[in-house]
């Protein structure tokens, strides 16, 4: 099979089921968006991360697969992301934050290459989670739990940002108004 089909040469693209979409169309940003989020943790987990968070993070990438086949389909097929998914991310959390010193602060993105990698995860996360707000209103078939499952993803990608400085002995960077 040829890796280019030639098919989107003029701005548009296909969804499973044969229709045909613009290129820049919401449900394209979604799941463009949803992919350059998936790269974005390739990248941190090749940043020297521990071996439990990068297990972690290899599910989470097969899961956001799940998610984009999922938000293509625009809820047309059965759902893919179920609340245990979201449920799953909350027990990460929950076991990563017991090593974590109480936030206090706000912080600044940053510290290891790691940290700052999942840093920025994170914000591409919260920007996936307001394009499918918007496609939501536009496809009330998809389900809310795409949405909770990219809430608790970014919380956990801001966790494990924490957790990987810490780990790493790297003070968090307060935010200080002003500068």
């Amino acid at each position: 099979m040829k890796i280019y089909t030639k098919t989107g040469d003029t701005g548009d693209t296909g969804l499973p089921g044969g229709a045909r979409v613009p290129k820049d169309a919401l449900v394209t940003e979604v799941c463009g968006t949803v992919d350059e989020l998936n790269s974005s943790l390739g990248v941190a987990r090749a940043a020297a991360i521990p071996a439990d968070v990068d297990r972690l993070l290899d599910g989470v990438q097969s899961r956001l697969f799940d998610f984009g086949a999922e938000i293509a389909r625009l809820g047309s097929a059965a759902a893919g992301i179920e609340a245990s998914h979201g449920a799953a991310l909350e027990q990460a959390i929950d076991c990563f934050d017991v090593e974590l010193p109480p936030l206090r602060n706000f912080i600044l993105p940053g510290g290891t290459p790691a940290a700052a990698e999942l840093h920025f995860a994170r914000s591409i996360c919260r920007r996936a989670e307001r394009l499918l707000v918007s496609l939501m209103r536009e496809q009330p078939k998809l389900s809310q739990e795409l949405l909770v499952y990219l809430n608790r993803l970014s919380d956990l990608l801001f966790t494990l940002a924490r957790l990987v400085n810490v780990r790493a002995g790297h003070v968090e960077t307060i935010w200080r108004r002003g500068g």
